[in-house]
């Protein structure tokens, strides 16, 4: 095993990163940890994990003694990325994403980086299907598999995943976890490996609401001008205080056009709704609504993801930092 790694300020380097930043721009590595392995499979009994390691961070904060795993396409310093792909396979981040600094300085510690797909089925990753939990033989949603079958069985307490299209909140919702896809530009997503600009988003997947709110406190906010798509004044209240039990005064949207479609399934389409109405006894108002344009979505989201992806991995974001 290689020795550990410790790159302090001076030593930063200037080579090209995710997102065409280059190591400096993005974040000193803060905090010693060796590259750790590959899990055999016995170990890895929901093929979830990608890589295992054990990264402490700092001694106190909101996050210590919480355990994290990482999506695979988050760079870790010194730990190998894949993002799911050979074409990947052998490479190792000289630097920590911007969200894996503020994990660790909040006394997080990262103990691997799960397995993902980059579709939604949990079953595209070269390194074979990521399974659910709760059976084993079903699929754990994607495309932050790992993330959510690594919650779900208490391996660790948190994880960090994806989400372009759904890739946090699908397997959160097929392993029963708290997943949230944060409003745009709330989480930096400096470091990470894109698909494109305008729909990339990083994210917390935890067991409860509590530890998701907290989580999102630790990863939100401004990133210093690196992460064009947060504006200048951008605030992160305490969202664990603003939780609540009871919800007088809030009014609850069910989307007309997000059930009764050709892919929708009776069953689910009835338990979403059932839970939605839940949310009166609590003192919320819930009511049907109607977007029409919605039925437009999946074509718009092809356009965008197919032409602003290739554009993405051709180009590169270095481009839109020129962009105040």
């Amino acid at each position: 095993m290689a020795s550990k790694l410790h790159v302090d300020e001076s030593s930063r380097s200037d080579k090209q990163g995710c997102c065409g930043q280059s190591a400096r721009a993005v974040t000193s590595v803060k905090y010693p940890r060796t590259p750790g392995y590959r899990p055999r499979p016995e170990e890895n009994k929901l093929n979830a994990w990608y890589w295992r390691c054990d990264i402490k961070g700092a001694d106190t904060g909101k996050l210590a003694g919480k355990t994290l795993a990482i999506k695979d396409n988050v760079p870790v310093a010194g730990v190998p990325i894949m993002n799911g792909s050979y074409v990947l396979e052998g490479y190792m981040p000289e630097f920590d994403a911007t969200i894996v600094t503020r994990i660790l300085d909040a006394g997080g510690r990262i103990i691997g980086a799960e397995d993902l797909c980059r579709s939604g089925s949990s079953l595209s990753s070269v390194k074979g299907a990521v399974r659910n939990p709760h059976r084993i033989d079903h699929s754990a949603g994607g495309s932050s598999s790992g993330s959510g079958a690594l919650v779900a069985s208490g391996e660790v307490d948190m994880a960090i995943g994806g989400d372009q299209g759904g890739s946090i909140r699908e397997p959160s919702a097929w392993c029963g976890v708290v997943g949230l896809k944060p409003t745009f530009g709330l989480v930096p997503y400096t470091g990470i490996l894109p698909i494109e600009l305008t729909i990339d988003h990083t994210g917390p997947i935890t067991k409860t609401v509590y530890n998701a709110a907290l989580l999102l406190e630790v990863i939100a906010g401004h990133d210093n001008g690196l992460d064009p798509r947060q504006p200048r004044n951008l605030q992160v209240p305490d969202y664990t205080k603003t939780l609540a039990t009871e919800l007088p005064g809030i009014r609850i949207g069910i989307l007309k056009e997000g059930f009764g479609q050709s892919n929708s399934e009776d069953d689910v389409d009835t338990m979403v709704k059932k839970a939605a109405y839940e949310m009166t006894s609590l003192g919320a108002s819930v009511e049907e609504v109607s977007v029409p344009e919605h039925k437009l979505a999946y074509h718009l989201y092809t356009a965008i993801a197919t032409e602003g992806g290739v554009d993405m991995m051709m180009r590169g974001c270095g481009k839109f930092l020129q962009y105040p």
